[in-house]
């Protein structure tokens, strides 16, 4: 079956008057519909979406903007249908789980709250939890979905995906131009302290010991090059207390960087030169174009290097990266598809959207 377009009830309005009674429904939605508190929003198969969880999820959405800027009433509520659309796909894909028996269990959750909870001491962790408004309850709860998820996952798309040899040698052969560097790349990891406010990405990326001032920045910035200097990993230090949201998550992960891009920030551009691959930089300051004072600091580990020219199929880093790319583009598209079959197996009421329907359709 398809998501409802009208509330279940309609089922109950005379047959005959099938087409009159639907509109009838549509107009007083107070006489068919099944009966729900305002602090719920929707539900799936019977399960209750409540009211603050779309704040929350709201909440979240505003504060992880870069510039949030003042929002009608209108558009408001379309962000918060778009929402719960995600929270409703995201209860059909926990109940399916569950049926699958792929719920994670409370030894898995506190597994990996245990691995977060490492990066930090009690007082720092607690500081995050703070900063990020989320309780601990919260945070197992958030972690306990997000394990389920990648379980079920697992389970119903990512074993099902193979490329074969014969396919990455397809994709080559089609491709080869893109393999053929027109200058030199450099792969490279950061890590970078500012005194900025920095986005939270999510429960998964709480950072700890936030610097909020030039002093503190680099302060924490030298703790962390003397770790190094000690021997610790750089991934680690990276995804542990790095300020950069999109590749702290990675480990600090920057990709491969043209060599021409690297020369728009000619100290980096010399830094980064002199390494060989496996070595990190010294500690750098950030300053935008234009500014007199840094902003924050960075360091830099030169990962690879990739010379300008044909690389070929042999090179086990072009396999490799033609493999992910496919099998990348291949579960984006079975995810895509899975959740339409999950969808229209569920049974979802959006008393939200027929709130809005109604309250706009009445002026």
């Amino acid at each position: 079956m398809v998501l409802n377009a009208r509330h279940p009830s309609t089922l109950r309005c005379a047959p005959s008057v099938a087409s009159a009674a639907l509109l009838l429904c549509l107009a007083a939605t107070t006489g068919c519909q099944q009966q729900h508190g305002a602090d719920v929003v929707a539900s799936v198969n019977g399960k209750a979406i409540g009211r603050s969880d779309l704040d929350r999820a709201f909440t979240d959405a505003q504060r992880n903007k870069q510039d949030p800027q003042p929002e009608t009433e209108e558009q408001g509520k379309s962000d918060r249908l778009t929402l719960l659309r995600s929270l409703i796909d995201g209860e059909i894909i926990q109940q399916r789980a569950a049926k699958m028996n792929l719920t994670a269990t409370n030894e898995e959750v506190d597994a990996k709250l245990t691995e977060m909870k490492s990066r930090y001491t009690e007082e720092q962790f607690a500081e995050v939890l703070k900063e990020s408004g989320r309780s601990l309850d919260e945070v197992r709860r958030d972690l306990r979905k997000q394990i389920t998820l990648d379980k079920l996952l697992n389970k119903e798309i990512n074993s099902k995906i193979n490329v074969t040899d014969a396919e990455v040698s397809g994709f080559f052969n089609a491709h080869k131009a893109e393999f053929n560097l027109i200058e030199d790349k450099l792969h490279l990891a950061q890590i970078v302290v500012t005194s900025q406010p920095v986005q939270q990405a999510g429960t998964a990326n709480l950072q700890g010991s936030k610097a909020t001032t030039d002093v503190d920045a680099r302060k924490k910035i030298a703790t962390l090059k003397a770790q190094l200097d000690s021997g610790a990993d750089f991934a680690s230090v990276a995804a542990n207390y790095s300020e950069d949201p999109q590749t702290a998550p990675n480990g600090g992960d920057m990709g491969f960087v043209a060599a021409s891009q690297l020369r728009q920030d000619p100290l980096v551009f010399e830094a980064v030169s002199k390494l060989r691959a496996g070595e990190n930089s010294a500690v750098l300051p950030i300053v935008p174009p234009g500014a007199r004072q840094p902003i924050g600091y960075a360091m830099y580990r030169l990962i690879a290097r990739e010379a300008a020219g044909q690389r070929d199929l042999s090179n086990p880093a072009v396999q490799q990266s033609i493999r992910d790319q496919l099998r990348s583009t291949r579960e984006q598209l079975l995810k895509g598809a899975y959740l339409e079959i999950v969808r229209d197996q569920a049974k979802v009421d959006n008393y939200y959207a027929e709130e809005i329907f109604k309250t706009g359709s009445a002026q």
